[in-house]
């Protein structure tokens, strides 16, 4: 209940932010990604790293994502990614109930969406409220408040780095 007293984070507090996130030039090519998930009571429930790999042409943009749990699980994503204007975006994937919705702010960017999230043998369905802020050194952190009914039950986190789309070259250092 606390959590949901706090209030929604105010995208405009980020427009004037650098370096500016857009989201074409980040998510395009290779991202290796590491991330966990907290319970209400801030325990780590969940630990895993993600392989993403990007496509943009024009405003048109593919993700294909790759999470490997530390269980040993492995899940994919494939989110299909429309850029509507100068700041806003929607967004398609398999597990994902109807459309994301997101906006541009600066170095942030904010998605809506909702999904049912599978945990043991049922599915709960999840409105994800999605924060990703881009760093410096092409760092980029993701900040996902998962709810139900209103009510953050739990939190995800993701640090992401940006990988070079040059082959790596042994004899030239």
């Amino acid at each position: 209940m606390i959590s949901a007293c706090f209030g929604d984070i105010k995208g405009e507090q980020y427009d004037t932010e650098q370096p500016k996130l857009e989201l074409s030039a980040y998510f395009d090519g290779p991202i290796k990604a590491w991330g966990i998930i907290q319970d209400r009571s801030g325990n780590i429930t969940t630990r895993f790293d993600v392989e993403i790999i990007g496509q943009w042409q024009g405003d048109q943009g593919i993700l294909d994502e790759t999470f490997r749990f530390y269980d040993g699980k492995v899940q994919t994503r494939r989110w299909e990614i429309t850029k509507i204007d100068g700041l806003n975006y929607v967004g398609t994937a398999g597990d994902i109930i109807g459309e994301a919705k997101g906006k541009a702010h600066g170095n942030a960017v904010y998605w809506t969406y909702t999904m049912d999230v599978p945990v043991d043998d049922t599915h709960y369905r999840l409105k994800f409220d999605d924060w990703m802020w881009l760093m410096n050194d092409d760092v980029l952190i993701n900040r996902s408040y998962m709810k139900k009914f209103g009510i953050t039950v739990a939190e995800l986190t993701i640090f992401m780095q940006k990988q070079s789309n040059e082959p790596s070259n042994p004899s030239n250092p």
